[in-house]
Order: C-alpha cells, then sequence, then structure tokens
C-alpha cells in the first residue's frame, strides 16, 4: 500500500485538503473533487473540537469505502499517536502534520502508511527525512514565497517537498517552477462558501485548472 501512495503523490502532484467541512457533505465535496481529476484528498481533524474526531474518522471511512484505489484518502492536522491510529483505523492512507513529531511519524510508518510531517527550515527538513518521512510538507508555503522554497531546496533536492498554505490557481505554476514536488491546497480550492450554498460544480472547476496547470511539469 505504501509503495502505491507514494507512486500516486509523485503522480498527481495535488492533494485536496478538506477542512472544517461537515462529515455529511464531505463525499459531495469529494465527489466533486474527483470529477475535476484530483487522485488524493486529506481529510482533518480539528484540534479545537476533540469531540469531532471521531466524526471525521467516520468521514475519512465513507470517502475510502467509496472510492478505494481510485482515490487516496489521507488524514491530515494529525498531531498525536492517538489521532494517528484513528486516522489508521478509519482507511487513511498518508498521514499529514503541520509540524514534525518524532512519535507521530514513527507509528505511521509502524502501521504500514505514508508519512507527511509539515516542517519550515532546512534543519526540520532534514530531521524529518532522517526519522523517515516519505514527503516533507513546507507550511505555510505562500508566505514563504518561491524564492525560499528555491533556496531551500538547492541543497536538499533530494527531499520530496509539497508545498502547503496559500497554494492556489494563481501561484501553484510559480512554485512547481522550483522543482518542489507538488502542492496541498485548502481552502482556495475547498471553497466553505461554496459548500454551503451547494455549488460543488465550482469546485470541480477549480480542481481542473489546478490539474492543468500540473500537466506539462516534469517530476
Amino acid at each position: 500500500m505504501r509503495e502505491a501512495i507514494i507512486k500516486t503523490v509523485c503522480e498527481e502532484r495535488l492533494i485536496a485538503i478538506v477542512r472544517g467541512i461537515k462529515a455529511e457533505k464531505t463525499l459531495k465535496v469529494a465527489d466533486a473533487l474527483y470529477e475535476g481529476g484530483f487522485r488524493l484528498i486529506e481529510i482533518t481533524f480539528d484540534q479545537r473540537d476533540p469531540d469531532s474526531w471521531k466524526t471525521t474518522a467516520k468521514a475519512i471511512s465513507m470517502v475510502a469505502e467509496k472510492y478505494g484505489d481510485s482515490m487516496k484518502v489521507g488524514a491530515g492536522t494529525v498531531v498525536s499517536v492517538f489521532l494517528t491510529e484513528l486516522a489508521a483505523k478509519a482507511g487513511a492512507e498518508y498521514i499529514i502534520s503541520p509540524d514534525l513529531n518524532f512519535e507521530v511519524v514513527h507509528r505511521t510508518k509502524e502501521l504500514g502508511l505514508v508519512s507527511i510531517p509539515g516542517v519550515l527550515t532546512p534543519t526540520e527538513i532534514m530531521s524529518a527525512y532522517n526519522a523517515g518521512a516519505d514527503f516533507v510538507k513546507l507550511f505555510p508555503a505562500a508566505d514563504l514565497g518561491p524564492s525560499y522554497v528555491k533556496a531551500v531546496r538547492a541543497p536538499i533536492s533530494h527531499v520530496p517537498m509539497l508545498a502547503v498554505g496559500g497554494i492556489n490557481e494563481k501561484n501553484l505554476a510559480s512554485f512547481l517552477d522550483t522543482g518542489i514536488l507538488g502542492a496541498g491546497i485548502g481552502g482556495n480550492l475547498v471553497n466553505r462558501e461554496w459548500i454551503e450554498a451547494g455549488e460543488y460544480k465550482k469546485i470541480t472547476v477549480s480542481a481542473k485548472k489546478l490539474v492543468e496547470i500540473v500537466k506539462g511539469y516534469g517530476k
């Protein structure tokens, strides 16, 4: 399973981040993303509301059951071993965190899942990679800018990096120009206003634009 997820991330290069969306609407969001060409979806845990974690796990399970191998489902904002295990039981195939928690990385690998911790500095990048992370999540990428990403990649380009935080249709190409592997895209794609209005087609349209931008860039 790990090898299949790693291959999909490297080929697809885009992960849709579903944050703060009610579980009953998550499947509709997944449908819209799939129609738009996305094959990787991250469903996040809300750290402000532990009571919602079981519901989030259920949403992960629902998407995983519906799409199987056709869309790879991961868990986001995983900040503890407990959440790592909860996500794994729900069917998550990769674990994404906003930070570098070595216990989470190690447990993720023990469970046979793909590890994607959040990092910022070269030291954190290398620490995550040496700990066994399969990819690292540069966060918050838009605040740092493509120039920062390019500078960081120069000496450590062997570490596969994903830009996350503020990525959209306007700046995605600039980040891909740095040679970075890909990106995670949240509110600029999974727009809450669109979802509340039932305008899922807008998500599909935006997804297609992002997928088109990725096409043509070398791996």
